[in-house]
């Protein structure tokens, strides 16, 4: 219920009473999970608490890796799962539920969710981020958290920026270019900032092109509130701040968790020393006090009671929208009549639901897919188990191998699930491999000789090497790390009660030696280079036309589905935008959704752009026989690439492509459409090149009148050998004998063509 009595803070007034010091202990948490109280004028402190798919309230004590119980609560698939879903409407209900569940346990800010790019499958946190895509993550997670907000309750946007793997994450430099991180690194961070207007942005432990991202004013000022206009308040990742008065000037506002009076010290002898300013201290003051005012306006907003069974209930329809169907040659859906079910595999029984670290939920109930199965087949069909192997076992057991081959030897089929131990993925430090445990691999061989009808379902935080097994699988289900309803939800999808729809968010690669970051991932000396630039996940493998597993964007469906009707506009008006439309038809005989995908192709761009790139996607549900229209529309950033030498989104006019498809590499229907463009004449100086004096819409005929008659002019307009003269700076040219043009002369030019 709302607390009609809750009324805000006049934060203008309040920063005329503080004192200097009340201003300093306010930037510091008072414990692990709060903010500071300013008790003579009413000010209170705030509960944070972790899950970015669950709420982790620790009722005493405190820790960020998981290592204490908390209350229990919801736990809802990560977000590995959830954007497998590719439903942003799913993710909007998943967050109300958070948000509620957070305001009956009294918390003001989630801390989540996390939008890092998947720049290599080892990253041991893939599991708590959403896409290898900056658009799918940025959709998803801004539905988040509007859903979480909507609730009366604040998010915390993590973890800003180029956090992309856990080793040496408290120090390392993500060394990355600007036009890298502009559309790779940072989208979906913008997306969610502009779309959403998170209460907080959680700055990251690691440096970027050297500066920690705790100090870097570019990220946190220039580009966070100028570019993006962000208005809420920047706290550190806990443990993230290094030198607090630097952090302070550079935009980071609250440290948490409390520095136990360190930071306070650093402010207030910063000030004393000049290293920062009394409005440095205000402005980082009054953006916590905003956020005490959010959080107590927020418990003015009327939110339904939390309702145990509804949000378990929500948990199992996010994990059947979560999982993905990669392979089926018809053994799925089972029927519900037969011989013998073989149930093999321990995490059958003993699911592995989510990851390890802050965001480990203590979940309100568990099912498995074991007694899902025995439920969803009871009185119809017998369900053998056999566990197969131990879930943190480095070697198989021939005991448990043998009872596995023995069920799958009188069974109709077999449902093997495997996965990875707990142990192999975490917060904290990245995995060695991609690979699946030997030990299971070898039971897999062992059980499709005993009965070829085995169904594999896969349980892991991040993908897997799937290429050297799975033509022993009948049908191969990636289930990822599916919350506490999991069980049921795979249940659900096995027995065909729900058609799968989930689509990969990320690229599963047919070798690990094939992804963008070997040789370049940890790093080393304290660095990572990021050499792959734009290339990330399947812009690599596109580009470099290589072979994947099953692409970004693939999942397959119990029905097929035609597409037709391809109609492209441009809208008039100043404003660029794209209106798209087709027809989808269920040509099957079951319920169930497909996802559109929208890439656009640059062909004629005079930079490097990948190969295509996911600008829009919309799901679609129907029933046999049934179509409908899906329309998707593009806007200018959809075209537009950054411009290093403007420093700006820049479209450039000509010929765009537009493929849609059911996945990266199952590409449906093609259009072209013809765009204008911006004016992209780069700004002259004497140190420009000659090619750019020429390519300029008025120095180029002035410079080509003043060679007219010269050496030089016949050398430079030469298409070949004159290629190494138009590379030199036009200042140089003028030092060198016999060019026509000296030195003040063209000095002058860039006066004359620069003016205005």
């Amino acid at each position: 219920m709302p607390d009609e009595t809750a009324q805000g803070l006049d934060v203008p007034a309040l920063l005329t009473q503080l004192t200097p010091e009340e201003k300093a202990e306010l930037l510091d948490g008072s414990d692990f999970w709060h903010t500071t109280p300013v008790p003579r004028l009413g000010v209170p402190a705030l509960l944070l608490a972790d899950g970015p798919h669950g709420l982790r309230r620790q009722a005493e004590g405190g820790d960020h890796l998981g290592l204490t119980g908390s209350v229990p609560a919801t736990c809802f698939p990560p977000a590995a799962g959830l954007a497998s879903s590719w439903d942003v409407d799913l993710l909007a209900r998943v967050g109300e539920a958070l948000g509620r569940e957070c305001r009956d346990q009294g918390v003001s800010v989630l801390l989540g969710p996390g939008v890092n790019m998947k720049r290599s499958p080892l990253c041991g946190r893939n599991f708590e981020y959403f896409s290898e895509d900056p658009l799918l993550a940025g959709e998803l997670a801004a539905a988040l958290v509007a859903g979480v907000q909507g609730q009366g309750v604040g998010t915390s946007l993590k973890h800003f920026a180029a956090n992309n793997q856990e080793t040496d994450r408290m120090t390392v430099s993500a060394d990355v270019d600007e036009r890298t991180l502009r559309e790779v690194y940072l989208p979906a961070f913008e997306t969610v900032v502009t779309r959403a207007q998170p209460w907080t942005v959680m700055c990251s432990y690691n440096r970027i092109n050297g500066v920690y991202a705790s100090e870097d004013p570019w990220l946190l000022t220039d580009v966070l509130r100028g570019d993006w206009g962000y208005t809420g308040l920047v706290v550190s990742d806990w443990g993230a701040v290094d030198r607090r008065d630097v952090g302070l000037a550079a935009g980071l506002d609250l440290e948490m968790p409390s520095s136990s009076g360190g930071g306070t010290a650093t402010v207030l002898e910063g000030l004393r020393a000049g290293r920062i300013t009394e409005d440095d201290v205000d402005r980082g003051a009054a953006r916590v006090l905003t956020l005490v005012d959010r959080a107590l306006r927020g418990q003015a907003v009327a939110v339904a009671p939390v309702d145990a069974d509804a949000h378990h209930a929500l948990a199992r329809e996010a994990a059947a929208a979560s999982a993905v169907l990669l392979t089926n040659d018809g053994v799925l859906p089972l029927a519900a009549d037969g011989g013998p079910v073989a149930v093999v595999g321990e995490f059958a029984r003993t699911p592995r639901f989510q990851g390890a670290g802050s965001s480990q939920v203590e979940p309100t109930r568990l099912d498995t897919a074991l007694d899902a199965l025995r439920e969803g087949l009871a009185g119809r069909r017998e369900v053998l188990f056999a566990p197969g192997y131990e879930v943190e076992g480095d070697d198989g057991d021939p005991e448990l191998v043998a009872e596995a081959v023995r069920a799958a030897g009188v069974a109709e089929v077999v449902v093997l699930f495997l996965g990875l131990p707990p142990s192999w993925e975490s917060e904290g430090y990245d995995r060695d491999t991609i690979d699946l445990p030997a030990a299971q691999v070898a039971l897999l061989h062992a059980v499709a000789d005993a009965n070829p009808r085995v169904v594999v379902v896969l349980s892991n935080g991040s993908v897997v090497d799937v290429s050297p097994w799975q033509d022993q699988a009948a049908a191969v289900l990636e289930g990822w790390l599916l919350g506490q309803a999991g069980g049921a939800a795979t249940a659900d999808l096995l027995l065909g009660v729900v058609s799968p729809s989930g689509r990969l968010a990320e690229t599963v690669p047919a070798r690990f030696a094939d992804n963008p970051t070997v040789g370049a991932f940890p790093g080393e000396h304290g660095h990572v280079r990021y050499g792959e630039g734009l290339l990330i996940g399947y812009r690599w493998y596109d580009a470099h036309q290589l072979p994947v597993a099953h692409p970004f964007g693939h999942g397959l469906s119990y029905t097929t589905f035609d597409w037709s009707d391809l109609e492209v506009a441009v809208r008039p008006g100043d404003e660029l935008h794209v209106d798209v439309r087709l027809t989808v038809t269920n040509t099957g005989d079951r319920a169930a959704t497909e996802t559109v995908q929208l890439y656009v192709t640059d062909p004629e761009a005079s930079v490097y752009r990948p190969e295509q790139e996911l600008r829009a996607f919309a799901r679609v549900h129907l029933q046999p026989g049934e179509s409908a229209p899906v329309e998707l529309t593009l806007d200018r950033r959809a075209f537009a690439y950054w411009h290093v030498g403007l420093g700006r989104w820049v479209v450039e006019g000509g010929t765009s492509g537009l493929r849609l498809g059911a996945s990266s590499r199952d590409l449906r229907l093609a259009a072209d459409v013809e765009l204008p463009g911006d004016d992209l004449t780069p700004p002259l100086a004497a140190d420009s090149t000659a090619e750019a004096w020429l390519a300029h819409p008025d120095a180029g005929p002035w410079l080509r009148e003043q060679l007219a008659e010269a050496e030089f002019g016949r050398l430079l307009a030469d298409p070949r050998n004159g290629q190494m003269l138009r590379a030199v700076p036009l200042l140089r040219l003028s030092r060198m004998p016999g060019f026509p043009l000296r030195e003040q002369e063209v000095t002058a030019a860039v006066a004359r063509f620069t003016a205005g």
